[in-house]
């Protein structure tokens, strides 16, 4: 070996000493900083946050009616697409509160904690996926709403959702600044919903819909789970411990579905817009005099469907609907179903408004007779006028 491979060695064998040194110093001086930021909570108040915890994840009678009551709830709202019925099974829910125990136990290793958690957890899932079903089952709707196909999509965007609702759900159990209810009603949104949408969708034999708002559920109750331990581990009550690195593992896991579906949204809404814009501007699709474009595309069906209403004087033949299909189809690679729907649009000029006088109508309230509900002509007020006449 000569003088200049020796070297050579001694100096990576140098560099790879200095840089785990460094990455060693990097890493104490980051515990040490970490240690100085959080606060030490004292033996006192973690052993209170315990019991308060044990009692929220205990399978009882108001955890079961509160459950049972949120799904039906939930369940006719999602039926009877009513927004606002459905943000009621929100608030009612009680799934977070388990939540929350599983998360503190999982950080403290504490089995009790987390098995009281679990039977919690999942007696209230196969409950709501029952209940939802046989409610489905009976009321038998031959098609779906817009409140159920909106939670059969998860993307990133409801991982994130999930995170941020877990970390004021964490904080707000710790920190007496922070409104409770404030946090169980934003974490109850992401719950409920989507484990009611399953269990309809499994009556209608949308499995596809199904197998979408079962990921959200999951999606929500991982990313529920890492926020508060995360919550719990900053306020001082518990250490990073292993089971923070297995939750947060776990949760990327659901990146690879929840980004493959965010990225497809975007394309689709790319290839919404470029759509509108063709049927708006181009000549050969329905020309450039039309007033409003509105498009909406249906991406569950095979091949997808585009619904446009327009507003138009012109007359949309089934052939012209044919040619626009085609070309968009053409245009976009891929192949897509057309239905137009047509709002007529009648223009009037100010010339052909003046044509048309309308008669003197200052006095015809006075002739209104409140019994009949007719405007009796002047001369004949007094007079009735029946069927029988």
């Amino acid at each position: 070996m000569n003088q200049s491979n020796l070297r050579q060695q001694v100096q990576n064998f140098v560099a790879e000493w200095f840089n785990r040194k460094k990455i060693r110093t990097i890493w104490r001086w980051l515990k040490f900083s970490v240690n100085r930021i959080l606060p030490h909570v004292s033996a006192t108040r973690i052993a209170k946050l315990h019991q308060e915890l044990t009692s929220d994840s205990r399978w009882g009678v108001d955890y079961l009616l509160c459950t049972v009551a949120s799904c039906l709830i939930a369940s006719f709202g999602l039926l009877s697409n009513s927004a606002a019925v459905i943000i009621g099974a929100m608030i009612v829910a009680p799934l977070m509160l388990p939540l929350r125990g599983l998360a503190f136990s999982a950080c403290e290793a504490d089995l009790r904690l987390f098995n009281k958690s679990i039977l919690s957890l999942v007696g209230a899932t196969l409950i709501s996926l029952v209940l939802s079903w046989f409610i489905a089952v009976v009321v038998a709707l031959p098609d779906v709403g817009s409140e159920i196909v909106a939670r059969t999509e998860p993307t990133l965007i409801d991982l994130g959702i999930a995170i941020s609702a877990g970390l004021i759900s964490g904080f707000g159990k710790v920190r007496s600044g922070i409104s409770e209810t404030l946090a169980g009603t934003a974490i109850a949104v992401a719950l409920m919903p989507p484990l009611c949408v399953v269990g309809i969708s499994l009556a209608g034999g949308l499995y596809a819909y199904a197998t979408g708002a079962f990921l959200l559920y999951v999606t929500n109750l991982l990313g529920i789970t890492l926020a508060c331990m995360v919550a719990f581990i900053l306020s001082g009550y518990t250490k990073a411990t292993k089971a923070l690195g297995w939750a947060s593992v776990t949760t990327a896991f659901l990146v690879i579905p929840l980004g493959a579906s965010f990225f497809q949204l975007i394309q689709q809404q790319e290839i919404e817009k470029e759509i509108n814009r063709q049927l708006a501007n181009e000549t050969i699709t329905v020309g450039q005099d039309v007033e409003a474009v509105k498009v909406g595309i249906i991406w569950t069906q095979s091949p997808p469907l585009i619904n446009v209403t327009m507003q138009t004087d012109k007359e949309i033949t089934s052939r012209q609907v044919s040619l626009v299909r085609d070309y968009i189809s053409s245009k976009m690679n891929r192949d897509f179903e057309l239905i137009f729907y047509i709002v007529p649009v009648r223009r009037i000029t100010r010339e052909e408004a003046e044509m048309f006088i309308p008669p003197d109508s200052s006095n015809i309230f006075e002739n209104f007779d409140q019994d009949t509900n007719f405007i009796i002509p002047q001369g004949e007020r007094g007079s009735r006028f029946n069927v029988d006449n």
